[in-house]
């Protein structure tokens, strides 16, 4: 089951929440232990998300591939599609778009798996339309990213 989730005191999002950015955060309960470089390279390699890396390939030309998931889930390149990586720590990703509008972050810790965004600004004129949308879409691809992952 995914959760909404408070987003903990450690996060690298926490900047956002404290700007006045919208923030959010859902969390799924995993079997066992994932490291966070298997969880990211999960998320950005399931069904959901490659539709999105089509639409960025050909609406923006933002190209991608899976061996680039795997090297940006294991810190071996900085940038990611439309993303770069903003910060990093033991077991956490924050990543920015090239726009710098909206944030993606990830994080494991024993058992669980947690991912929320950022919009900033918020106040852009699209952003409350698409809150919906942006919920049901984090929430699925954080399904997705679990189940490839069990």
């Amino acid at each position: 089951m995914i959760e909404a989730s408070a987003l903990p005191e450690s996060a690298l999002l926490q900047k956002y929440v404290h700007s006045g950015a919208y923030t959010d955060c859902f969390s799924t309960e995993v079997r066992g232990d994932v490291s966070l470089a298997e969880f990211v390279e999960a998320f950005y390699t399931t069904w959901l998300f490659k539709l999105e890396r089509f639409i960025l390939r050909v609406a923006i030309s933002k190209p991608s591939t899976d061996d680039e998931a795997r090297q940006v889930a294991q810190g071996e390149i900085e940038t990611y599609a439309a993303w770069r990586v903003e910060g990093r720590a033991e077991q956490q990703l924050l990543m920015s778009d090239f726009r710098d509008h909206t944030r993606s972050w990830f994080m494991t810790t024993p058992g669980r798996l947690y991912f929320g965004s950022a919009v900033v600004p918020k106040d852009r004129p699209s952003y409350k339309l698409l809150l919906g949308l942006h919920r049901i879409y984090s929430r699925a691809l954080l399904a997705t990213a679990k189940s490839r992952l069990q």
